[in-house]
């Protein structure tokens, strides 16, 4: 591939927003040492990539400029570097990328062999594009943070999820109800049905007064929360919570992490714990495994071509988006 250019998007610094990518042409990126040259056939946007550029994780990220955005994504593997043992070229993968380098706005990438796994034949790339981040810092919430397991062992808990109809929240009722447990879910009016149709066992509207109040339909107290939401105070969730119950936030902000800090100190059992997602190929392979064996499903809210990008960029930034936004080159 040495020599050759491909299509990509960039952005040349901090601030600004879906107007500030440039469409260019670069040279292919050579594979490095354990890493895996993509060609491309679906990215996912996440608030994360937005937030890299508005510079919400400066001074770490990204560390040079220009800058091709775009994390989670699925191809097919065209050329491996040196001690790459897990995969060969015309091997179709998902990946996560570098935050640092990014690279998925593009019609090639460079991936980790540590964050790659193999995609099977019964999940799509757009399904698969979808998962990385989202269903990971579901998962890990889940399982990791609340301790659910996902084989309907153990004793019955009561969950809310917020914004249950996002790219987190989504995955969230419906790996939740892998487990033994009780869903009550909030989203905006229009995707009431989409949310009831992934398993919630119950669903607010949050414009509503019960739903803004996050009071469940059954009188229940919710044992976890997992809070994909952004603006709801802790004296919203704290007369809905069980007397042990646990906010788990994955938007983590000033004031949940004072939050956070306080109820440590005060010895509180009710708590908001900020939760930070752990990217690693073996929850990416379990989330792979229940898409393939139909037990999980990406709910796809639009695609864009590349030379679209900048309309899939805005959507995301709006923050109104039903499941995942996928850009296909």
């Amino acid at each position: 591939m040495a020599g050759k250019l491909m299509k990509a998007v960039q952005y040349f610094g901090y601030g600004g927003g879906a107007a500030d990518l440039k469409h260019v042409e670069v040279p292919v990126p050579t594979p490095g040492k354990d890493e895996l040259l993509l060609k491309l056939e679906a990215t996912s946007l996440n608030a994360a990539d937005w937030k890299i550029q508005k510079g919400n994780l400066r001074p770490f990220l990204p560390r040079r400029f220009p800058y091709i955005p775009g994390l989670d994504v699925a191809g097919e593997v065209v050329e491996v570097g040196a001690g790459v043992k897990s995969f060969k070229a015309g091997d179709k993968v998902i990946a996560t990328l570098s935050f640092s380098y990014g690279g998925g706005l593009a019609e090639f990438a460079l991936a980790k062999e540590r964050l790659t796994v193999s995609r099977p034949p019964e999940v799509s790339a757009a399904d698969g594009a979808g998962l990385p981040i989202a269903g990971m810092t579901a998962l890990q919430a889940l399982t990791q943070s609340a301790g659910i397991k996902l084989d309907r062992r153990g004793q019955q808990v009561s969950i809310l999820i917020t914004a249950a109809s996002s790219g987190v929240g989504h995955y969230a009722v419906q790996l939740a109800k892998l487990g033994n447990t009780h869903v009550t879910a909030t989203c905006g009016a229009r995707n009431l049905d989409f949310v009831k149709h992934l398993g919630a066992d119950e669903v607010l509207d949050y414009k509503t007064p019960d739903g803004a109040a996050l009071k469940s339909p059954s009188g229940r107290k919710y044992d976890f929360v997992i809070h994909c939401a952004t603006g709801i105070p802790w004296s919203t969730f704290d007369p809905n919570l069980s007397p042990n119950g646990k906010v788990l936030n994955i938007v983590p902000s000033s004031s949940g992490l004072l939050t956070f800090v306080l109820k440590k100190v005060t010895f509180s059992k009710k708590q908001l714990l900020p939760v930070f997602v752990n990217l690693n190929a073996e929850s990416l392979d379990d989330l792979v495994k229940l898409v393939k064996e139909g037990k999980l499903k990406t709910a796809i809210d639009s695609r864009h071509s590349l030379s679209k990008a900048e309309d899939a960029w805005a959507k995301c930034v709006e923050g109104h988006a039903t499941g995942k936004i996928i850009v296909e080159p």
